[in-house]
Formats: C-alpha cells, structure tokens, sequence
C-alpha cells in the first residue's frame, strides 16, 4: 500500500480508503447489508494497508455506521482512522447536532470519531448550518474529545466551495473527481486550491458510482486496451485519480471480495505520476466521448431555480444526459420515477416561461421537459 500526506496535518494515510456506501446487500435492499462478507471485506482491506475509513448517517439505511464499528472491533479500530458525518440536513435546532453525533457514536459503539465531516454541503444547507452554530458546536466537541480532525463533504459550484474553505480552519475535505468530472463541482480547480490552503483533499466518486468501472463506449475501450489491455476501465479510472498529487485519499465504495484486492493491487502500485502522456491524452479522449454524446447544454447553474412550480429543471436534464453518455435509460427511467413521486418532474410545467428569461445557455427549457418527460415516461411504461 502507497502512503500519502494527509494534507498539512503531519500525519499520512494510505492512498485508497475504504468507502461503506456501497457494501453487499440483499434483494436490492440497501439496508439488508450481507454482514459478515462485509466485515470481511472491510478487514481484508485493512490487512492490505488501508487506514482510512469511511463511513456516515445515512448510508445503507443508517446500518453503515452499525456495520463498520463491528468490524473494527477485534483489534481493528487502532489500526485506521475513522471517518463519519454529520447529515447538517437534519438539524433544525442547535441541540440536534449534538443529538445527531451522539447516535452515530452509540450506532459506532465508540467513544470517538478521528474524522468528522459536514456532509454534502451546499450553499444552502452550509449556510442554514453555520447560522445555527455548527462551527462552534463541532470546536467544543474536538475540545471533548468526541471528534477529532474537523471537514467537510461537498456537492455545489467552485464558488461555494471556495467560500466554505476560507470559512473556518478545516484539516481536510472530501470531493467528487474523476477524469469525467474535472470541471464539476469543485472539480480540479477546487482540487488545487484546497490543497494549496494545506487541506487534505479526500476524493469520492473516482468511478463515478460505478459508471466509469462497467460498459464504456466502444471507442473509448478500444482505445485503453490499445495501450493497456491488462488494464480493467476500473483501474483506468483509479490510476487517472491516483494520478493528481494533490489527492490524499481516494474513496472507493467496493461491493465485493474481488473488488477489494483489485482496489489493494492498484493502490499499491499507482502514485502520483503513475500515467504517462499517451494515458492522459487517452482519458481526455475518453472524456471528449462522453461529453460528446451529452443531448442538452445544462450546465446546472440553478438559475432557474426555484421553479414557480416546483420543477426540479436541472435535475430533470442531469438524468437525461447521464442516460446517453453512459447508454443506460432504464436507469434514467427509474431515478425519474423518484422525481415523479417528489412532485418535482417535468410534467409540473406550466409552460410559465420564467426559467427560459433566466437561463444563461438560452435554453428552449419548455420544449427539453416536454421531450424529456415524453420519453422518460415511455421507457417507464415499458419496464
């Protein structure tokens, strides 16, 4: 296992870390977690150098928390660094931070917490949270003991993560990048300036949720296995990530046994500079292929937002896109059903014609949910 800097804290941790939301379950149930292989697997992990692990409230139905601290028993919890989060989105009070914290720890069945993150900020959710006292609440519990290293989980623009950063005085952060999303998000931007600030900068998502590991366009596989055949698209997609200096762990939410000692090998080999310029110059290609096949020109700037009547638009888009760039529509189908029951679907158009004044890219945004809903609605008919 290669070891990296943890920002500038003085500690260093191992390159790959262990990622609890996508442990094995049962019958498509995410809070059916298959136990025993997943302890397994967590401590196999460890047995192969892995030092951080990743954790938080709401994975698998709130059984994550549950899953990981048994696993870490047995002598296993002095050998790695936990990590967990605080799901801000559920405090509506000050109180409820605390309360919040001490359930984790109680799920955990530990006294402490080394890593402890905000989870999946945004500008509003940083924002409500920070009024009612979360920066001083997570100071006094670092003070008690109960936390120890203080972060952030992040899902917005550059903009507002730049804002969150120059806050307070994090130790680290967690982002999603991989060689897709280099400009999404924090993206590479907020890969650099995190780390200029002396942020560790843990990754999340390097395939992004798997899409990246399975089924790539044809062009794109023919052009890998042209320079690297033994290379599987996951490894690919880890190298790219391993890649960047700046990264001090790289999350990866494995499934299975066979995952696990692909991910153990990779990170044992790939450090920075682990890719030459024909490998890049590759994933930039294969980064051009993907964005290439994307039908609307969303750029998710929320302008639009919120809609009069309640349609979640750049979401709408984001589902299609991804369906095309990645050739899955009945994924796109059944992630829309969940805006259909959420009453935030296209069909909500009232034709109103506010978020078309609004849209920087000049959108015919009326025209887009008419289509996207047709056509989502036809794939979900036929399932």
């Amino acid at each position: 296992m290669l070891f990296r800097d943890f920002g500038a804290t003085g500690t260093r941790h191992s390159a790959l870390g262990f990622g609890s939301m996508r442990m094995p379950h049962e019958g498509g149930e995410l809070s059916s977690v298959k136990e025993l292989e997943a302890v397994e697997m967590i401590r196999r992990a460890i047995d192969g150098g892995v030092t951080y692990v990743d954790t938080a409230y709401g994975y698998h139905g709130g059984k994550s928390e549950v899953v990981v601290g048994r696993a870490l028993r047995d002598g296993y919890r002095g050998k790695v660094a936990l990590a967990d989060k605080l799901p801000v989105w559920l405090a509506h009070k000050p109180e409820d931070f605390e309360r919040l914290l001490t359930e984790q720890l109680e799920r955990l069945g530990d006294d402490h917490i080394d890593l402890y993150l905000l989870h999946s900020l945004n500008r509003d959710s940083w924002r409500k949270a920070r009024d009612m006292g979360v920066l001083d609440f997570i100071v006094r519990e670092k003070e008690r003991g109960r936390i120890g290293r203080l972060g952030f989980s992040f899902h917005d623009s550059f903009d507002v993560f730049r804002e969150i950063v120059d806050a307070f005085d994090w130790e680290f952060c967690q982002i999603m990048l991989n060689y897709m999303d280099t400009e999404y998000q924090a993206g590479e931007a907020g890969l650099r300036f995190a780390a200029g600030k002396g942020l560790a900068v843990v990754v999340m998502e390097p395939l992004r949720g798997g899409k990246l590991a399975a089924g790539l366009p044809p062009e794109v596989e023919q052009m890998f296995n042209a320079l690297h055949p033994e290379w599987s698209p996951a490894e690919w997609g880890l190298r790219a990530v391993f890649d960047r200096p700046e990264v001090s762990v790289v999350l990866s939410g494995m499934s299975n046994m066979d995952q696990v000692e692909e991910n153990l090998r990779i990170a044992s080999q790939a450090g920075p500079g682990n890719l030459g310029d024909a490998e890049r110059q590759a994933l930039r290609e294969a980064r051009a292929v993907f964005m290439n096949r994307i039908r609307i020109g969303c750029t998710e700037c929320k302008y639009c937002q919120p809609c009069p009547h309640g349609v979640a638009i750049p979401s709408v888009f984001s589902l299609y896109n991804e369906a095309h760039m990645f050739g899955d529509m009945p994924a796109m189908a059944r992630q829309y059903g969940g805006l259909v029951k959420a009453q935030k679907d296209a069909s909500r158009c009232a034709e109103c014609g506010e978020c078309e004044e609004l849209c920087p890219q000049n959108l015919k945004v009326i025209s887009l949910l008419k289509q996207v809903h047709a056509e989502a609605s036809t794939r979900n008919e036929s399932n």
